[in-house]
């Protein structure tokens, strides 16, 4: 018989009742040597370790805080650029039509994309009736000169006359207003002669400027007349333009002078030029105003083409973020930022000119602050954080 078995414990002695009461009784004293042991701690940190304590929970409150990307922006100068769209156009846009009483026309001798010399002659207009006026007045001068070469010769005979008593100074006088008379005949009749050419001559549509034709409405056996509005458009000297509509505000930031770069629709060419002219008035429906750029000539440049251009507008000074550190709502455009305390703010900006670096804040910054970089939607001011400062950040790696 094995000797353990042999002894008995001794609960197994007592009665079961009796049993029952003495574990109750062990608990009761487990328990209330644990509620001992829990006030004493509790008297320890009240009275002795509050200080301690409070270090922990703020350390561990810290320790609990998430973690923000931020980065202290700075100040940057950069270059303001205006993005605009207009209507290309000549510069100096010359109409040609017809100067004189017209007619029908018999040649013309320039097309479309032709460049003309002042004076050359763009069409001619049929002349005969006007050839034949000249013959006739070419005549006409003719027979004036013979009236006043007699004249004169008349006069001279009286002249020799006179002084040997046969003609009175009476008749002297009136051969003297006879030739006279005949003289002034034959001036009106060179002037009407000149007349009658520069009419005959003004039946040539010619170039009132140098420059590049753009347009050709007239063909030969068309009838024309002053009625018949423009035959011919020309580009003065092949100088374009860029017609830019920009608004009020964006006017204003111009000056006479301004780079300007243009690239035409539906090609990836450009073109650079300089704003000539600002327009003086404003439309008043679309609030609008012209900002006119000047062009060199190119072929590939098409009057009443469409084009997009970027104008220089001087340096601005600002702070740049990246899109994603600038929140929205209905007060408009913010940040968030980590004071000293490293709690989170909120700062209201304004956004001024978009670059391939972000987005400059002209108003709000002064570019030392520490602006939360990335997850600023899940962030409420006050907020206590642990921040992370950025080195650089990539406009790409931003978005």
């Amino acid at each position: 018989m094995n000797f353990e078995t042999s002894i008995a414990s001794d609960n197994d002695l007592l009665e079961p009742r009796d049993a029952d009461r003495t574990k109750r009784n062990r608990n009761r004293i487990i328990l209330a040597v644990v509620i001992a042991i829990a006030a004493i701690a509790a008297a320890y940190f009240f009275f002795g370790g509050s200080g301690a304590s409070d270090g922990a929970a703020g350390a561990d409150k810290q320790s609990q805080a998430q973690t923000v990307t931020v980065v202290a922006p700075g100040r940057e100068t950069i270059a303001r650029s205006i993005s605009a769209t207009g209507t290309l156009a000549a510069r100096r846009d010359i109409p040609v039509g017809v100067v004189g009483e017209g007619g029908q026309v018999l040649r013309v001798f320039v097309d479309e994309g032709d460049w003309v010399q002042q004076g050359q002659v763009l069409a001619s207009i049929e002349r005969s009736v006007q050839s034949q006026q000249i013959i006739g007045q070419e005549a006409q001068i003719n027979a004036a000169r013979a009236d006043l070469q007699l004249a004169q010769n008349e006069l001279d005979r009286a002249m020799q006359l006179v002084s040997r008593g046969f003609i009175s100074k009476a008749d002297v006088d009136r051969k003297t207003a006879t030739r006279d008379s005949a003289r002034a005949r034959v001036g009106i009749a060179e002037a009407q002669l000149k007349e009658l050419r520069a009419r005959t001559a003004r039946l040539d549509i010619r170039a009132p400027v140098g420059g590049y034709i753009l347009e050709r409405n007239v063909e030969p056996g068309q009838t024309v007349t002053q009625g018949s509005g423009t035959l011919f458009r020309m580009a003065q000297g092949g100088e374009l333009e860029l017609q830019a509509q920009l608004g009020e505000a964006e006017l204003a930031a111009l000056s006479v002078g301004a780079p300007a770069t243009v690239t035409p629709v539906g090609t990836d060419q450009q073109f650079t030029g300089t704003i000539w002219q600002i327009a003086p008035t404003i439309n008043a429906q679309s609030r609008q105003g012209i900002a006119r750029v000047s062009l060199p000539f190119s072929p590939a440049l098409k009057p009443g083409g469409f084009a997009s251009v970027q104008i220089k507008a001087g340096a601005v000074t600002a702070a740049i973020l990246p899109e994603s550190a600038i929140q929205n709502d209905r007060d408009g455009s913010f940040v968030y930022i980590v004071d000293k305390s490293n709690k989170v703010k909120r700062r209201n900006v304004k956004t001024g000119i978009v670059t391939q670096k972000g987005i400059a804040i002209s108003e709000g910054l002064d570019g030392t602050e520490r602006v939360v970089l990335f997850a600023g939607g899940f962030l409420n001011p006050d907020e206590t954080v642990t921040p992370k400062l950025a080195k650089s950040v990539a406009p790409e790696a931003a978005r």
